[in-house]
């Protein structure tokens, strides 16, 4: 297998993390965003949609979506389940990743490429511009402050967002928790069900690659 990846950027990090939490050995190829890595040509014959990551599996399938990614390699390797056991354990883990992306991960997204200068004319990822706008950007920070409510009230429930075991929503709320220091927000430190729950991830060793 090999994977696309970019150290600095979050949607490959929760690949990466979740390779590492299965014990998986991939040929890793980092994609330098930056400088337009995945605009080029090269990389595009392999995801059209010049996004990371990309995971191409040993049948050379291209799999370009977080959640399919992870769909592979737990059925690859079940051990140790990340995507629940029972249908119910299931259906958690995928609501809760769902909410991490949809109410985090967008509202970051909105509010970084919306208005920053550099992104000027790509604010959504990819091979294809698209023009910011500004009051986006406002909505993704009141987003977000609405997304670590909700963090703190399921957190003051359970252990992890799922049920009592750490899983793929984890993996997915952690990395957006850390990256909104790109907006200049985090978790509340009065949020303390949240700062408990980032620190039991943030001790995992995947989460320092």
């Amino acid at each position: 297998m090999i994977f696309y990846d970019c150290s600095t950027a979050p949607s490959p990090r929760r690949a990466r993390m979740f390779i590492a939490e299965k014990g998986v050995d991939v040929e890793v190829q980092q994609v330098d965003l930056r400088n337009d890595a995945h605009r080029k040509p090269e990389f595009l014959a392999i995801n059209p949609h010049g996004t990371v990551p990309v995971l191409v599996t040993d049948e050379g399938a291209p799999l370009t979506e977080n959640i399919a990614i992870a769909g592979y390699l737990e059925a690859m390797c079940p051990e140790p389940p990340l995507m629940g056991v029972t249908p119910d354990e299931k259906g958690k883990v995928l609501m809760w990743n769902a909410i991490c992306e949809f109410h985090a991960g967008m509202a970051i997204a909105e509010a970084l490429r919306n208005s920053t200068p550099a992104l000027k004319g790509r604010a959504l990822p990819g091979a294809v511009d698209y023009a910011q706008i500004p009051a986006l950007a406002e909505r993704g920070i009141l987003r977000l402050g609405r997304f670590f409510d909700t963090l703190e009230v399921r957190l003051k429930e359970s252990a992890f967002l799922a049920g009592g075991d750490f899983t793929m929503a984890d993996i997915t709320g952690f990395v957006f928790c850390d990256f909104a220091r790109i907006v200049k927000q985090g978790i509340p430190e009065e949020n303390a069900a949240s700062q408990a729950w980032f620190e039991r991830v943030k001790a995992r060793p995947s989460a320092g690659l």
